[in-house]
This record gives C-alpha cells, structure tokens and sequence, in this order.
C-alpha cells in the first residue's frame, strides 16, 4: 500500500524534489536498508536511510520523476531481499536538499517500539560454501553469516536492530569484517553480526560446573563424549537443546531423570542414521558430527 500525503494537493513537479519515505513491514534486519541503498544509487536518488521503532524512513532527493522511479521499485522489484515483508508505504514530500550521495545513516530511538524483528535466517549457499572452502578465511567457522542469513531475533536486546543493539555489541569488527561491513558491493554491507575467527565469538567446551575444557576440537569432543554417554548441553542462538545417545538406556534414563519425566509414557526420540545436511553454519559441523545417534527431549502430552 502507498499512502501519499502531499499537503497542497497539487502533483509531484517534474523539477528536484524532496520525498520523506516510510516502510512498515518487516525491513529490519533483512538487508533492506543495503537494498534501498543500491536502488537509490541506479535511479539517481540521493538522501539517506535509517530504521526506526517502526521501521525504515528514507528522505530522497532528486528529479520527481527518479524518485517516482524509486518508489516504483521499493513496491515492486523482484530483487528486494527476499526476507522483507513490505506492509506499507507512505510518502509525504519535504523540501529538496542537495545532498551529494545517499547514504546508510544512524537509527533513530523512540518509545514504545512496533518493529517487526524476522526470525533468525537460515544459511545462505554462499555463506555455507565459505565454511567448507579451505581458503576461505571463515572455514569451518560456525557463526558465518551474511545480511541474507544468520541470527536476528534471537540476538536483539534493543529496537531499531543495529549492531549496538545486539549481543554482538560485545565484538569489535576486524579490518577484514569492517571492510566487507562498508562495502556496498559485499554482501555483507551493514551485515548487522558479521563476523569471523579473528573477531567473533568462538565454541567452547565446558564442565557441568561452567568451567571451560581445553580441546584441540569442541565439535569431535562433544561427539566422543555423546558417544561414551554423556548427555551434551549445545548452547545456540536460541537456547539450549539437549542432546544424548538414544541407544544408550543408561544415558536416556539418566535424561528423563534430570528432566523430572520419568512418570512420562515415552520420550521424543530422534535417530539420525544418515549425515545431516548443512542447514545453520552456526550448528551445522555439530549436528553432522553428532547426528549419528542423537536425542531430543520433546514435551510430554498432558
């Protein structure tokens, strides 16, 4: 839907113009703001972007005719992320400014926030080739991500989603990250967690007290400690699952015991007897390495 709310009433003239933008939808963490970036750069719009507690505003600037133009593709261009969910569009007009570029600008806070935050993304193809190409610099790094996946609601603290507002406020950015973070031709331009080895948050493993294991591999440790019988807390995005060996009795009543679900009729039981297929680069090497024979606890009917 566009809404447009020219005070005079008179048409868009033909001669610069300013229009002040807004989106409602789910356009937050989705890529849009790098997107609206882009298309503003190949109708000739300059002015800027930000998210807000409601969504995205863009202020653009130039011909009347562009910025329709603009508008046109923000409502119906195949190559909008596919992720954003557009809901509204309304536009008022505002007097022009000669700005030079366009340009990603700071957020703007406000109370009682209304955003739409999407769920966390599944791997993208190129992220999950960069984790299995040995020459890549993020190989085999679990938490690879892209502004076309990775995790979104599940790290926010705060609204608009920026990086401030994050768990991954914590991890100051490489150069390396940086540089693909400024670079409107990377696809991680404005990737809200990016990160890598050198800058990002790392696996661990550790005791049932919370103290850390030395390993020379968390992934091939966990296996082996699923497969001697241990039940293994993997700690994701979203919480924790709880993970065992499903042929193991001991191990499986030793869970039920520790879930308080002994009286329950049966457990939820996942055997998976095949390799899994890469579908989160953050879990991925795990499910495949542990996915021999694993268990997830499931709810007991009431």
């Amino acid at each position: 839907m566009r809404v447009f709310h020219f005070d005079d009433g008179r048409p868009a003239s033909a001669s610069l113009a300013g229009r002040r933008i807004r989106v409602r939808g789910i356009v937050q963490g989705v890529g849009f703001r790098p997107w609206v970036f882009r298309v503003a750069r190949a109708t000739a719009v300059t002015g800027r972007v930000r998210n807000d507690t409601a969504g995205v505003t863009i202020e653009a600037f130039g011909p009347a005719d562009a910025i329709d133009t603009f508008v046109d593709r923000l409502s119906h261009d195949a190559a909008r992320p596919a992720a954003a969910v557009i809901v509204r569009i309304d536009e008022e007009r505002i007097p022009f400014e000669p700005a030079e570029d366009f340009s990603i600008v700071a957020s703007v806070a406000a109370p009682d926030p209304s955003v739409s935050i999407p769920p966390d993304l599944a791997t993208c193809a190129e992220c999950a080739a960069e984790v299995r190409d040995p020459a890549n610099r993020r190989y085999q790094y679990p938490f690879t991500n892209c502004t076309n996946c990775g995790p979104r609601f599940t790290i926010v603290t705060a609204a608009p989603y920026d990086r401030p507002g994050t768990t991954m406020a914590a991890f100051t950015m490489c150069e390396d990250c940086r540089r693909e973070y400024e670079d409107v031709r990377d696809r991680r331009f404005h990737a809200q967690p990016n990160a890598c080895p050198v800058c990002g948050p790392q696996l661990d493993l550790r005791r049932a007290d919370g103290r850390t294991l030395w390993t020379f591999d968390v992934i091939a440790d966990a296996a082996a400690a699923l497969r001697a019988g241990a039940i293994v807390a993997l700690k994701g995005i979203g919480g924790f699952q709880l993970a065992c060996d499903a042929t193991s009795e001991a191990a499986v009543t030793r869970l039920r015991a520790r879930k308080h679900r002994d009286d329950c009729a049966k457990m939820t039981r996942i055997l998976n007897l095949f390799p899994a297929p890469a579908c989160d680069c953050r879990s991925s090497r795990a499910s495949r390495a542990a996915g021999a024979a694993t268990m997830s606890a499931g709810r007991c009917a009431s």
